[in-house]
């Protein structure tokens, strides 16, 4: 885990906060000598759930959490949220591809216009660094829910500039699959099997990128310590096929059927992290890609080309040509993950 030594008696704010990137951010700064955490969303039920969680697990640090009802839809309720507020973590989405397919303007009134009130309330309130979590369906989006993170991506860069002069910093971070947060087939199929029903696959040649929440949550921590206004940093993932991660769930959890269903609305057959665009300007710096911000303003003409112009690299960074898990290895993998370790100890527990 990257140092939060910068994090010392600072509040953070994590919007959509009671989800799976806000439990994990959690268990990693709660016990730290962070000053506050704020937990922004629309779900009393989860923030109730999750204050008794804290208040049984952790009687000694619980209080430093506090939390805020609100929706990013309504810029009043972020503007009341972030007073006071060093750093915003901003996880607050519509993230399943389906529901997005179905009620695309659920997912602009949240992706889209959320981000661009939460901006607009941190450059109001003097936040200093805002870090948004994208993902590689933004990258040569087909679904709604895609491109909608592509614009929110998008409402960043373009407001980069002008709130970095305003003293906040703005910046992106785009992952694949995070392993088993809500929305991902791995919990599914673990439920499937438990109930003794097949595993349902959409395409077992489709492939996925492969991160546990822990980290997503040091590619948003490398973001916070290396980023520049309007920077996407990407980290350099490992995939597995679908068949090859059914076939991994069953070797832990027990042998079932498996019924290839066909894929579902707007899903690829592999995902993108970095397009071919983005590989021109990106760094290589080890664990990460850096794709720094287009920094050309609107007048063209002052531009001048000798030689070759070149718009794209040679390819994209795919799930299809980034390193392959086998099936032991997506097996290692899984086992990375809390929910899994802990999905295996009930069984056990039950046995």
């Amino acid at each position: 885990m990257t140092e939060i030594k910068d994090f010392k008696d600072k509040t953070l704010l994590i919007t959509g906060g009671t989800g799976s990137f806000g439990h994990c951010v959690l268990k990693h700064f709660l016990t730290s000598d962070i000053g506050e955490i704020r937990i922004f969303s629309r779900d009393e039920k989860k923030q109730d759930d999750m204050r008794h969680e804290l208040q049984t697990n952790y009687p000694e640090y619980y209080e430093k959490v506090k939390f805020f009802i609100g929706d990013v839809r309504n810029i009043q309720s972020l503007r009341d949220a972030m007073y006071g507020v060093d750093y915003i973590f901003h996880a607050a989405a519509l993230k399943e591809v389906p529901s997005c397919e179905f009620f695309p303007m659920e997912a602009v009134r949240t992706n889209i216009i959320g981000t661009d009130n939460m901006i607009h309330a941190a450059v109001e309130n003097h936040v200093r660094h805002v870090v948004c979590l994208s993902t590689d369906k933004a990258a040569y989006p087909i679904n709604a829910m895609g491109i909608s993170k592509s614009m929110m991506e998008h409402i960043v860069y373009a407001n980069a500039r002008i709130a970095a002069e305003r003293g906040t910093i703005l910046n992106c971070t785009r992952y694949g699959n995070v392993m088993c947060s809500r929305g991902s087939v791995i919990p599914l199929f673990i439920d499937q099997i438990k109930a003794g029903n097949p595993i349902t696959v959409t395409d077992p040649n489709m492939t996925r990128f492969m991160m546990n929440l822990d980290e997503a949550v040091d590619l948003v921590m490398f973001a916070f310590r290396n980023g520049t206004p309007g920077d996407l940093f990407i980290q350099k993932a490992e995939a597995s096929t679908i068949g090859d991660l059914a076939e991994a769930v069953q070797q832990l959890f027990g042998r079932t059927e498996t019924k290839i269903i066909g894929t579902r609305h707007g899903e690829k057959l592999y995902e993108t992290l970095m397009t071919r665009e983005e590989c021109l300007r990106a760094e290589d710096m080890g664990r990460y890609f850096r794709v720094y911000a287009d920094s050309r303003d609107l007048n063209y003409d002052k531009f001048f080309v000798d030689g070759e112009v070149r718009t794209m690299a040679n390819e994209a960074y795919t799930s299809h040509n980034t390193t392959r898990l086998d099936v032991q290895g997506t097996v290692e993998k899984l086992l990375t993950t809390e929910y899994v370790n802990n999905a295996l100890n009930g069984i056990l527990n039950a046995v």
